[in-house]
């Protein structure tokens, strides 16, 4: 359990080094820093077993609440309250010592969280089979590229049975094969009822592990509560500042968006799915064509528009997303008043689940005029049990070799 209580973090930013002497003296006048908090009066909760996926800008404060949480940093007010043994990934390599072999920090490591010799021992297999580095184990770490690094490291953190796990960016280094087994390992951690805060720029990861997900802005707590909602805030407002506009805000028959925002060019004023037979529809069978038709109002004038669909899990993962820009199919230029209908039509190469499908309209250098989140759900039905996200329509051919056959073909 973790319990964050209106924790704050100043720190002094001084112009030149000479300040800090001359601001001791006992006749210097006036202060010679000026001010800046890197974390506000965060209050956060995180229970037993639970994962929190912490998002937002760089500069937002959420590696300096990790810190705090860890007890490297303390809190210039609030406190933190955390019950059970903390094992911290904070950053590159940090807590290794240069010099020393990777054998010897793993031990290293062990200790500091309280382990005993024997415990490491035991779990050092672990680690360097996790770890992956071979030989390297037994040389110093200053030698190691950066993915052996982080894959010591982390194979360390997750292996000397935390109570608390705490992540910060540490599988943005790893190859693709590395991060899978990592998240393997997360959900592994989330069944032993692990605690686990994290934070990362891979937001479809944090919607996949995340119980709970949090938005910092400007060291603050922006937003809480359901990983898609979160992340779904997170982008809108990446969108609204790469453009300068605000949220224009929900109306009319798609109130049911879990986030809208965009300068209001236009306004999307209907989004439906239809069947093979152009009939509005909230289930298809797999294999099935489908569309999404999305039509726009103009509140302005606009030239060469883009009209988009985005297609996402239940999970909140993005599993499929196109737009008229990515088609090649330029509408052209609209005058306000005017209205725009695009349909999207595809097979429906989907494993059955529910899905939710969002729409945006955007100008063409990407800014949004119109984008609403998970705004319809349809569900894929399909008499086959096939396993992950897409139904590939494999065919399969099969024949039986005589004895010696197939090593026979292979040498030819």
């Amino acid at each position: 359990m973790v319990l964050v209580q209106n924790v704050s973090k100043h720190f002094p930013l001084y112009r030149r080094p000479s300040d800090r002497i001359l601001e001791l003296l006992p006749l210097c006048g006036r202060p010679r820093h000026s001010d800046f908090w890197a974390v506000r009066d965060v209050s956060l909760h995180v229970r037993r077993g639970e994962t929190l996926g912490i998002v937002g800008p760089n500069g937002s404060g959420k590696s300096t609440l990790l810190q705090i949480i860890c007890g490297i940093l303390r809190p210039t007010r609030g406190r933190v309250l955390a019950s059970g043994r903390i094992a911290a990934l904070l950053e590159l390599g940090a807590g290794f010592n240069p010099e020393f072999t990777g054998r010897e920090n793993v031990f290293l490591n062990g200790e500091i969280l309280g382990l005993s010799r024997r415990e490491i021992e035991l779990a050092f297999p672990r680690i360097a089979e996790f770890a992956e580095i071979g030989e390297f184990i037994d040389r110093p770490v200053k030698l190691y590229s950066s993915g052996m690094y982080v894959r010591l490291a982390f194979a360390t953190a997750i292996h000397v049975e935390p109570e608390i796990l705490i992540v910060d960016e540490a599988l943005a280094v790893g190859d693709a094969m590395f991060a899978n087994r990592c998240v393997r390992k997360f959900e592994e951690l989330k069944k032993r009822e692990t605690t686990v805060l994290f934070v990362s720029h891979d937001l479809g990861l944090v919607k996949r592990l995340s119980d709970r997900a949090v938005l910092m802005l400007s060291g603050r707590v922006e937003a809480e509560g359901s990983p898609k909602d979160v992340v779904n805030r997170y982008v809108g407002l990446v969108h609204e500042r790469q453009g300068g506009h605000g949220d224009g805000g929900p109306s009319g028959a798609l109130r049911a968006a879990s986030f809208r925002h965009g300068d209001g060019t236009s306004r999307i004023v209907d989004v439906r799915l239809l069947n093979e037979q152009g009939q509005p529809a909230s289930t298809f069978c797999a294999g099935e064509r489908m569309t999404v038709r999305v039509t726009a109002r103009f509140e302005r004038d606009s030239a060469h528009p883009i009209v988009g669909i985005l297609i996402r899990n239940r999970y909140g993962i993005d599993i499929f997303g196109t737009n008229t820009r990515v088609e090649q199919r330029d509408p052209g230029s609209f005058r306000a008043g005017e209205i725009l209908q695009v349909d999207f039509s595809f097979s429906c190469l989907l494993t059955r689940q529910e899905y939710t499908i969002t729409a945006a309209t955007q100008h063409e250098d990407g800014a949004s005029q119109d984008w609403l989140d998970d705004t319809l759900a349809f569900t894929v039905v399909d008499p086959a049990d096939r396993a992950g996200l897409a139904n590939l329509r494999t065919s399969i051919e099969w024949k039986r070799l005589a004895p010696g056959h197939a090593a026979a073909d292979v040498g030819r």
